[in-house]
């Protein structure tokens, strides 16, 4: 089949499934899962990017992830008056001699090369000073905000920013932290890469967890501000009303709908954006070069690339995607949960997402992150629908239809893991596979 055929194809076979959801289910329905295929697919790009260009396994998804939803609650929310008045100062002063304290071990690190295993010894020792230093400037401060009315607040909130800001933070701060992860864990093996950014990854959902000064930790963050209307001040516009009536569409429905398409327009524009972005790297000499290392590093270190280099580069722009998505994510939800983020949902899905797309392509991984997103959400109810059908004939009292019935929750696995085998057995490339230049 040719490539460009298979695109159109599939893209409509995509557009038409979202259809059949919304004449179905509901059009709500629909344009929730569209707008999360959206953010998917985002997340799909900067994997791709780092996975398929330059062959990086990024075990760590998750981790950036967090970090743009937290880059949501510390811009756009706002800041809790009592608790900065109590604790802010000490939590500043603490973050100033942790960023001291990096930067002097760091410089010590270097000034003490040529003293071997020596120079151990004085570079622990200022991390043990900085560490105790910390705890006893921010300690007391820390105890103070998190006790403060804790069901409420207890915590320092933002700086109250408008929303579409702290996407844009949420992938530097991802970017930030991929660089000093990239700068420390790039030049290991594949397998030592992918255990390394496992870990930093779980050290962030920990901090996000128990750091309640924070984001409140488990308590979670709730009526982040939005970047689109709230349906109750649509329903008393005039204008709004005007419009309902007009559409012969109920005021409440109508109003859900005009939400969600404001924020699907606002997805699209990024997924674009990023989307021509990768397009224009993808087919740049840079992009060429990222793949012959990706296929060959012996042969491009040879030629004198810079094979690090260029593995921080691919890294930092992937996990500042990353970062961009999580923000949007969070950004929908309206609210920040730590509990909510699991290895399997936030890694390995999306390398799902990337693997059945067509790692190297970047329609492709958009692709992916529609369509295992798709079947994430509607592989329950497909499922119910299934079973009902099929085993209505035992009757409502037969022991099989109700332990089928509840095993239903169970089937977004395993249709995760049968699109994953047919697609390998059938399409070992992907559904859209690379191009080659």
């Amino acid at each position: 089949m040719n490539l460009k055929f298979r695109k159109i194809s599939l893209f409509l076979l995509m557009t038409a499934m979202l259809l059949i959801v919304g004449f179905l289910q509901s059009w709500n329905v629909a344009l929730l899962i569209l707008n999360m295929c959206i953010i998917s697919a985002i997340m799909a790009l900067g994997v791709n990017l780092q996975w398929g260009f330059a062959g990086l396994f990024n075990a760590g998804i998750m981790g950036f992830i967090i970090v743009g939803g937290l880059a949501t609650v510390i811009i756009s929310m706002p800041p809790v008056q009592e608790t900065w008045s109590i604790g802010g100062m000490g939590i500043i002063w603490g973050l100033i001699l942790t960023i001291f304290t990096i930067v002097l071990s760091t410089l010590i690190w270097r000034k003490t090369k040529n003293l071997s295993r020596f120079r151990y010894l004085p570079t622990a020792i200022i991390i043990l000073i900085g560490y105790l230093g910390v705890r006893f400037i921010a300690g007391p401060a820390i105890d103070a905000i998190e006790g403060f009315e804790a069901a409420k607040t207890g915590y320092l909130g933002g700086f109250g920013l408008p929303i579409l800001i702290s996407w844009g933070v949420g992938g530097l701060l991802a970017a930030s932290i991929a660089w000093v992860i990239g700068k420390i864990t790039l030049d290991l093996k594949s397998d030592y890469l992918a255990i390394a950014t496992l870990g930093i990854s779980a050290i962030i959902l920990y901090i996000a967890k128990n750091e309640d000064w924070l984001a409140r930790g488990v308590k979670n963050v709730n009526s982040i501000p939005r970047p689109v209307p709230y349906e109750i001040n649509l329903q008393n516009e005039l204008w709004f009303q005007e419009l309902s009536t007009s559409l012969n569409m109920p005021l409440r429905e109508f109003s859900s709908i005009f939400v969600k398409l404001c924020y699907c327009g606002l997805f699209l524009t990024v997924l674009i954006a990023f989307l021509w972005l990768s397009q224009k790297a993808l087919f740049s000499p840079w992009g060429r070069m990222m793949r012959a290392i990706r296929d060959n590093e012996t042969s491009a270190r040879a030629m004198g690339k810079n094979v690090s280099k260029r593995h921080l580069q691919v890294f930092v722009l992937g996990s500042a995607m990353i970062g961009v998505a999580g923000a949007m994510m969070t950004t929908l939800d309206g609210q920040f949960t730590p509990n909510s983020y699991t290895p399997l949902r936030f890694t390995f899905v999306i390398y799902v997402m990337v693997i059945v797309g067509g790692s190297g392509n970047n329609l492709g991984a958009i692709l992916g992150g529609f369509l295992i997103w798709f079947f994430w959400v509607e592989s329950e109810p497909i499922g119910l629908w299934l079973i009902d059908n099929t085993t209505s004939i035992l009757g409502e009292e037969s022991l099989i239809r109700a332990h089928l019935m509840e095993s239903v929750a169970h089937m977004r696995y395993m249709t995760m893991g049968l699109i994953l085998l047919l697609v390998l057995r059938f399409a070992p490339k992907g559904l859209i596979p690379e191009e080659k230049l």
